[in-house]
């Protein structure tokens, strides 16, 4: 079992900027790859970034070049730095632990997630 736990999430302007954290505990850190998902209301939960064991990133086209993923092996932490926010980024934002292959991000383990507003 993994157990991750988010922070950072707030309310922020349009223009803003944010930067959550998750921190992992339990198995192995840095066996897995890092994501993040984020669900609004009235959506499906959707893909935002993932990071693999060996730092590699991939992101949603929705947040590239806004959005910056990265993980901290000694710390057992993940990070999403998020600028240039948007209304539309508003969402409950979840980490995630799980696999990368081929450039999908499968999920296997999830925190409680914490929520983004962003106003405009």
């Amino acid at each position: 079992q993994v157990q991750l736990v988010e922070s950072g999430g707030g309310l922020v302007q349009a223009g803003g900027s944010l930067r959550l954290s998750c921190a992992a505990s339990g198995r192995t850190f840095s066996n897995y790859a890092m994501g993040w998902l984020r669900q609004a209301p009235g959506n499906e939960r959707e893909f935002v970034a993932a990071v693999s064991r060996r730092d590699g990133v991939v992101y949603s086209d929705s947040v590239k070049g806004r959005f910056t993923i990265s993980r901290d092996n000694a710390k057992n932490t993940v990070y999403l730095q998020m600028n240039s926010l948007k209304p539309e980024d508003t969402a409950v934002y979840y980490c995630a632990a799980g696999g990368l292959r081929n450039g999908v991000f499968v999920g296997d383990y999830r925190g409680q997630g914490t929520q983004v507003t962003v106003s405009s």
